[in-house]
């Protein structure tokens, strides 16, 4: 049977290899991204920025002290890219067939996995940043 560890890691290492290949679409202002941030009225700012955040993420995410973070990080840009999508984006982006939604939708699901896997670190972690304030 496969370990706990492995499905975390392989969830990890597949939300972020995804964030890392969109991150030179970003950084170079290939037109796709230049027209998602357009329309989502954040551009070149956001742009930028959502792709140093992804940086971080896919970074976090592969060390496995800080996968839990790194889940967390990652959700919640996921979280922002399918609202995006599903209000101002739509779906099918420059006639992609919906490829990029996927992608983030793949992206998400593992994420939400590493963070299920990773659950007791994050139980730690907030337990000792409550007591240690007290």
């Amino acid at each position: 049977m496969v370990s706990v560890r492995v499905i975390s890691w392989g969830a990890a290492v597949i939300a972020a290899v995804i964030m890392l290949q969109t991150l030179y679409f970003k950084f170079t202002g290939a037109p796709e991204s230049i027209y998602i941030f357009t329309q989502l009225g954040i551009e070149p700012i956001g742009r930028i920025g959502i792709g140093v955040a992804e940086l971080i993420a896919s970074i976090t995410l592969v060390i496995p002290k800080s996968r839990f973070f790194g889940a967390l990080i990652t959700i919640s840009l996921m979280i922002g890219a399918v609202v995006g999508h599903l209000t101002k984006v739509g779906i099918e982006v420059m006639n992609d067939s919906g490829y990029l939604f996927t992608l983030c939708l793949i992206v998400l699901s593992n994420a939400f996995i590493c963070l299920y896997l990773e659950r007791k670190q994050l139980i730690l972690f907030v337990k000792n940043a409550f007591t240690s304030r007290l």
